[in-house]
């Protein structure tokens, strides 16, 4: 088992080629929002793209739509009709999916059970890659789990799924995942990050205790989809993701300490990055 270190940002990130363009690098799909929350697919939509993907549209229903465009000129936003998420949307996600290169799904999105439904039926049908975050993991059972899905949890979201309690020590929460073992991606949460799948495990131990805002889960969530979106494999993906978004909060932290807030964090991804 590796603990991640800064060198995995240049394993992710190789040199451009001076005649690059847009789309080279991705083109991501956020799913999430409701009546209630708009922030958190805008947070992930944001730390996706100070991530390197080219391009990022957030699908949500209608008012968290029009908000999160009004946030940022950079995100391209797709209103639905209603307040929740339903399966009567279900064409027009498969539809905004289509040319994407990955998928970033349950960021504020609620936890109606018309909702759950809704996501659990385009789980079954995508095969593009995929972030499972958020209130997307309630959807999910242990049968709909696939190799294309990379699941970020934190304790309670990981009972959700598992029925598994998991414990305050890094070897209790190792042989939950054991135990727990499927065919998709796991990035656990916590004091020290696991990311696990079926042949591999490496743990990541940036981040701090002022990241207990809220949002800071949404950006790792953005940062994983990003580096999915760019080509990156699952397994990378999530480490690189993990290092960045924890190192990043430790730098606003030096600066925010208890005032840290998730947009603190994304103006710092850059500087990890450089």
């Amino acid at each position: 088992m590796d603990e991640i270190k800064g060198s995995i940002l240049k394993q992710v990130f190789k040199k451009r080629n001076n005649w690059s363009y847009k789309y080279d690098y991705g083109s991501l799909l956020v799913i999430g929002g409701s009546k209630l929350y708009h922030g958190s697919p805008a947070l992930a939509a944001l730390a996706a793209l100070r991530s390197g993907t080219d391009l990022v549209t957030v699908v949500a229903p209608e008012r968290a739509a029009d908000i999160v465009a009004g946030l940022s000129p950079d995100l391209i936003t797709y209103p639905l009709k209603g307040d929740y998420l339903e399966k009567r949307h279900l064409p027009a996600l498969l539809e905004a999916s289509k040319d994407k290169t990955a998928i970033v799904i349950g960021n504020g999105l609620c936890r109606q059970k018309k909702t759950l439904l809704a996501v659990k039926e385009f789980l079954k049908i995508t095969n593009k890659p995929a972030v499972i975050d958020a209130d997307a993991i309630h959807a999910l059972d242990k049968d709909l789990l696939k190799s294309n899905f990379l699941i970020t949890p934190h304790t309670r979201e990981f009972f959700a799924i598992s029925r598994i309690e998991l414990q305050r020590s890094l070897e209790s929460r190792l042989a939950a995942l054991k135990n727990f073992a499927c065919s998709s991606t796991i990035l656990l949460k916590g004091h020290v990050d696991i990311i696990f799948n079926a042949s591999k495990t490496a743990i990541n131990t940036t981040g701090n205790y002022y990241m207990t805002k809220g949002g800071t889960g949404d950006t790792l969530a953005g940062i994983c989809g990003s580096l999915l979106a760019q080509g990156i494999d699952y397994f990378d993906a999530a480490c690189a993701a993990a290092y960045i978004n924890g190192k990043a909060g430790d730098l606003a932290a030096r600066q925010k300490k208890q005032g840290l807030l998730a947009t603190d964090l994304i103006e710092k991804i850059p500087d990890v990055i450089r």
